[in-house]
């Protein structure tokens, strides 16, 4: 690392952390802004308007995109049709970090890939605020969102220096901008979407966008360079793995495959969920200081918001565990947190099935959320830890992608499972969406002891 950038490390901002940390929270901060709040808005924007005739002729590539999905999936509803693009989109957008490391590390660098995505995302955003460009706008978005993440992401780690203990602290705080970001798009960017315009809700989270982009821009001082891949280095041959790291490898790719169940469960957020929310829920309160209804879009900011409350909460519970000998194991953890999703489903069949044919109360949504963050809790943050301690050092960066790219498989499970929101009664449905990680939490739980073997060379590991 340059001396000269060792001296920026040294020299401290945000709790004690370089400035390059508060360059990279608040531009991710604001880019998850962006997208939650066009996410909030999506699956109701296109059953509501996009979608509907008068309007679908319109769109570029409709056609297309309606006779492929169909051809998989068969011929759905209007809603399950969105529900079945959203949630295909969803998990092709966040399987696409792949690409853009890969691009950044290999040709242009984390900046100008960042910055490049960055600038697809706001296209992307502004291109919503048009019927005609829908398919453009989402295209621009997985672009953006491949190339932007991923290299953002690893600009904290680089900020450290090899053994400095503040790096898994940074990352902390910047996984509070994220949630920052989270919490408060739904509240503006969703509201002004569902009261004023769907493309003032557009326009906001493309707004937010750029706002991103230029914070990014303004830092760049405070960055660490680009990580230059020698040719050398590159042409060097690698050492085959080990018949013990081998093993390894098909432990992670076996939680990966029983963690795209759990995807295709927690991605139904971006859109059967919304429609439950719409179409379902009595969202008329009375809170003696307010009265009025509830916009689909504010329940969104409930996960967010129960992350900070959470957090410490279930941190401290895993510490007194572990101080009496009966903290979890990392993988019964993360089947604690299938057990979680598939709750949280059920908990929304019996209240489907309490309500008839009437609508649930609005708690009902938020029992759904806390219980969803819970299991959050346990498996996202428990399966990076597993994977960083797991893989290999020289497939490190390839396996910690796959764990990312999970999300794709779970993406086409969740489009499929969401493409049956009409065909089947609500309490059905919801324990339908229930079965999937609870049958792959009872299988992760019952692989523990094949994967003991796989992870042996690991003892920090407990299975």
């Amino acid at each position: 690392m340059p001396d000269g950038h060792a001296a920026k490390i040294r020299h401290t901002h945000l709790f004690g952390h370089p400035k390059g940390l508060t360059v990279l929270f608040t531009t991710e901060m604001w880019e998850r802004f962006s997208y939650a709040g066009m996410s909030s808005l999506l699956a109701l924007y296109l059953v509501q308007h996009a979608l509907l005739p008068g309007r679908v002729e319109a769109v570029i590539g409709y056609a297309a995109v309606k006779a492929a999905l169909e051809a998989v999936y068969g011929t759905r509803t209007l809603e399950a049709f969105a529900a079945q693009l959203v949630l295909l989109f969803t998990g092709i957008a966040y399987s696409a970090p792949i690409v853009g490391g890969y691009v950044a590390d290999r040709f242009l660098g984390q900046r100008i890939t960042a910055v490049a995505g960055a600038l697809l995302m706001a296209a992307g955003h502004f291109l919503m605020m048009f019927e005609v460009t829908l398919f453009f706008a989402l295209a621009c978005l997985i672009l953006g969102i491949g190339a932007f993440k991923p290299n953002v992401s690893t600009q904290v780690g680089a900020l450290y220096a090899d053994g400095d203990e503040r790096r898994v602290r940074a990352y902390s705080i910047y996984y509070l901008g994220i949630n920052i970001g989270t919490f408060l798009a739904p509240l503006t960017a969703g509201t002004l979407g569902q009261t004023v315009g769907w493309h003032y809700g557009f326009g906001t989270a493309g707004a937010a966008m750029l706002v991103a982009t230029a914070i990014y821009l303004a830092g760049l001082r405070h960055l660490p360079p680009d990580e230059v891949r020698h040719d050398q280095a590159a042409k060097a041959p690698t050492a085959p793995l080990t018949s013990a790291e081998r093993q390894a490898v098909a432990g992670l790719l076996c939680v990966f495959v029983l963690v795209s169940f759990y995807w295709a469960s927690y991605s139904q957020q971006d859109a059967t969920i919304q429609f439950w929310s719409e179409q379902y829920t009595d969202r008329h309160v009375d809170l003696g200081f307010w009265r009025g209804q509830l916009l689909t879009a504010w329940f969104l900011s409930i996960g967010p918001a129960a992350i900070f409350v959470l957090t410490p909460a279930v941190i401290k519970l895993w510490a007194w565990q572990a101080g009496r000998g009966v903290e979890p194991s990392t993988l019964a953890k993360m089947a604690i947190g299938f057990a979680c999703m598939s709750a949280a489903n059920v908990l929304l069949a019996v209240g489907a099935l309490a309500a008839g044919g009437g609508k649930a109360s609005p708690w009902l949504l938020v029992g759904y959320f806390i219980i969803v963050t819970v299991g959050e809790l346990y498996v996202a943050p428990v399966g990076l830890a597993l994977v960083s301690r797991m893989a290999p050092a020289k497939v490190l960066s390839l396996m910690m992608g796959l764990w990312f790219a999970a999300s794709l498989p779970g993406g086409i499970l969740g489009s499929w499972l969401g493409g049956l929101w009409d065909s089947l009664s609500k309490p059905h449905f919801f324990l339908m969406i229930a079965l999937a990680p609870a049958l792959a939490g009872l299988a992760l739980y019952a692989l523990r002891p094949v994967l003991r073997g796989a992870f042996e060379e690991r003892p920090e590991l407990r299975p």
